[in-house]
């Protein structure tokens, strides 16, 4: 199984406490392939060191740069489906260019993903 994960979703995945952290151990376990783009790292980088620190951000995108089933693409068209926030077509444009199985989020905006026929993205709203 291929996911493109929203920032929100890695971000409640970090803390071991969390409700979220299975997301964390399904992804160590292997069992999904994470789909990433040099734009949604670089969104990573910022809101983890902005809600942790510098060194919790140094430390996930290391785990993610030499994880076997993390998958390096980039979205060369821009689909432009989320009006309601510009900055998530990113996750949305991935899920498409890498043909995912579903995008992992728990972000309102991306409810309009349902009601669009094509592209087909797979949403998956976990929370």
């Amino acid at each position: 199984m291929l996911a493109v994960i929203d920032t929100n979703c890695l971000l409640a995945s970090i803390p071991p406490q969390s409700d979220y952290y299975w997301l964390y151990e399904a992804f160590k376990n292997e069992r999904f392939n994470w789909a990433v783009s040099n734009e949604i790292l670089t969104e990573y980088e910022e809101k983890i060191t902005n809600r942790y620190s510098n060194r919790t951000a140094t430390l996930v995108l290391s785990l993610l740069s030499v994880a076997p089933n993390v998958i390096f693409a980039e979205a060369f068209f821009k689909w432009q489906l989320i009006a309601a926030d510009p900055d998530d077509n990113k996750f949305a444009d991935l899920a498409i260019a890498v043909n995912a199985d579903y995008l992992v989020t728990n972000d309102k905006d991306f409810h309009v993903l349902k009601k669009t026929d094509f592209p087909k993205v797979n949403v998956c709203f976990i929370g």
